[in-house]
């Protein structure tokens, strides 16, 4: 009986709960928050594969990434059920997702038409090339004005056309008029909220922004856009608020909890860092890096590589705040990459210790263009580069040269974010799963020359999604009043170096960039796989011609009459090749 009341009064105590669901790249996650003091209270995390058919293609299983996240949702209310923790004061569940990944659905079946197709893909360089040799002068920014984006592999109105014009299944859906398209988030909402039994279709502004499809300054997909890229409107969600009510959940444990958040994961974190005001910033380290600067209500075109996006809309009635965004490929992507693709690690964690037992790259650099190069380059042609090396380098200069990769490229987009502003940030907050690696933090403040600013709860992601959840009109139970936000404790990384030797490592880096660009520098020819033939290289061709007409020449002196029939078949298939 004791025990019983306990639990009673300590559930009272707790007061209205928001979950958020946190859909990244490498992992799903589902979070429960106390409204009242922004506490997490626990949660449940699944990593998620990915698949790499052909090189430069990225793909997740979008069957696979709702079953995790239904595994995470499960597992996280078990847990605050032995905590005495009554899973009926959730009130409400925010969505953030990892952003312009793209997938088609059937709206009869629901079944996914393909891979989602993630936005590090490269699969769409050739289109990208294409569309830009098309524009007036070759330029990268021609859509700009509409969307805030240069014309990317990145961003999902290519990858769409790709599996309209490459997906059999894809493109008899949109002739049927049963196709669905969507970012994570969109397909996510559409199955909780009932699939193919009346689930909702929409995205919010933030999602949609990052598109190529959507205009910036009406909010809402522009006709010509589609048309330049010709998506038919009526496969695409609707675009609503990142605060509102978009539909009940309609299984599982929180049927009934309306899903009345959504924001796409880097929008998410601005949010939960509590970046309201123009000028504020935060950089998030996750599969990649992304620095966001808060512009205010009105879009800030950018002078030096960087993207102009929509921050958030936290209600129907409210307006659209924007960001400059800094983004960058690879960041905790390139860790995953020494684990699983060298074998230099076995963990995640180990990095940190390798790099620390040298304290030094001893002159080597490591530029992970493994997407090409994004902010501020926008350079599809560059590819990864390890340079600098000696006999003397080993796996710990190679694990310390990866840690200071990922500085470096936050100093570039910091730098353009500086020169776009005018005004200096005079510190950087940062969240996102590798900011745990203290060596990491404390390099990022020597090369930035500015004091790094880690907050104690690092879950800011899921954080933004369940306070734009819990502020929603109908909800209404997370303020959002500057005087109501709970305080945030953090940790300082002050800068340790002098400046002459951060200016010395980034100019070497620097160097190093230029060492990457111009690796894929023409359209490759398929041979029908997917691989690029030797025999497509014009000069490799004339080459291995003239020696057959060399081999032609000594068997025709030698007599031998046969071998000439023999050397002239295998000279025209070359020929033929070429």
């Amino acid at each position: 009986m004791n025990g019983t009341m306990a639990a009673s009064s300590s559930r009272i105590m707790l007061g209205p709960l928001v979950a958020a669901i946190d859909q990244g790249t490498s992992s799903t996650r589902f979070l429960v928050f106390n409204s009242k003091t922004a506490e997490l209270l626990s949660h449940h995390q699944v990593e998620i594969n990915q698949s790499f058919p052909k090189e430069g293609w990225v793909e997740e299983d979008p069957k696979e990434i709702l079953q995790s996240v239904f595994e995470c949702m499960d597992r996280t209310c078990e847990k605050l059920t032995q905590l005495n923790i009554d899973i009926s004061n959730i009130k409400a569940i925010g969505v953030t997702n990892q952003r312009e990944t793209t997938l088609v659905w059937d709206k009869d079946t629901g079944e996914p038409l393909y891979n989602a197709i993630v936005w590090l893909d490269l699969r769409t360089q050739s289109t990208v090339e294409r569309l830009i040799n098309k524009t007036p002068g070759r330029n990268k920014n021609h859509l700009k004005h509409k969307t805030g984006l240069p014309i990317s592999t990145y961003f999902s109105a290519v990858k769409l056309r790709w599996l309209m014009d490459n997906v059999d299944e894809v493109h008899q859906a949109v002739i049927s008029k049963r196709a669905m398209f969507g970012t994570i988030d969109s397909w996510i909402i559409w199955c909780l909220t009932g699939g193919k039994s009346g689930g909702v279709h929409c995205t919010d502004v933030t999602n949609a922004s990052r598109t190529m499809l959507f205009n910036i300054h009406t909010l809402d997909w522009d006709p010509e856009l589609c048309k330049y890229f010709d998506i038919p409107m009526e496969i695409l969600p609707k675009v609503r608020s990142s605060s509102e009510i978009y539909g009940l959940m309609k299984s599982g444990a929180l049927t009934g909890i309306p899903i009345s958040g959504c924001l796409g994961d880097q929008s998410a974190a601005l949010v939960g860092q509590m970046c309201f005001q123009d000028g504020q910033a935060k950089n998030t380290y996750g599969t990649g890096c992304f620095l966001l600067r808060n512009t205010g209500a009105k879009p800030v075109m950018s002078d030096h590589g960087l993207l102009t996006t929509v921050a958030y809309k936290l209600g129907r009635d409210k307006p659209a705040c924007y960001a400059l965004e800094g983004s960058v490929a690879i960041a905790g992507a390139v860790v995953r990459w020494l684990r699983d693709n060298l074998g230099i690690i076995q963990t995640s964690e180990e990095l940190e210790k390798l790099a620390a037992s040298v304290g030094t790259s001893y002159g080597c650099y490591f530029v992970p263009a493994f997407s090409g190069l994004y902010a501020p380059y926008w350079e599809p042609s560059a590819r990864g580069i390890i340079c600098g090396l000696t006999q003397f380098t080993n796996r710990s200069h190679v694990a310390f040269a990866a840690l200071e990769a990922v500085c470096f490229q936050t100093r570039e987009i910091l730098d353009a974010m500086n020169q776009d502003s005018g005004i200096p940030l005079n510190q950087l907050q940062v969240d996102g799963g590798m900011t745990s690696n203290r060596l990491l933090m404390q390099l990022q403040a020597d090369i930035l020359c500015i004091p790094v600013v880690k907050p104690s709860m690092p879950e800011t992601t899921a954080l933004g999604a369940a306070m734009a959840a819990g502020a929603a009109e109908g909800v209404s139970v997370w303020s959002l009043r500057s005087e109501d936000l709970s305080e945030v404790t953090s940790e300082k990384f002050e800068p340790q170096i002098n400046p002459e030797e951060s200016e010395f490592r980034y100019a070497r880096w620097k160097k190093a960039v230029e060492k990457s660009m111009n690796w894929e520098t023409t359209e490759p020819d398929s041979n029908g796989n997917g691989e690029t033939s030797i025999f497509s290289s014009v000069p490799l061709g004339f080459y291995i011609i003239g020696s057959m007409m060399m081999l032609v020449g000594a068997k025709y002196i030698a007599g031998q009459c046969t071998c000439i029939a023999i050397s002239m078949r295998c000279w025209n298939l070359v020929f033929a090749a070429v």
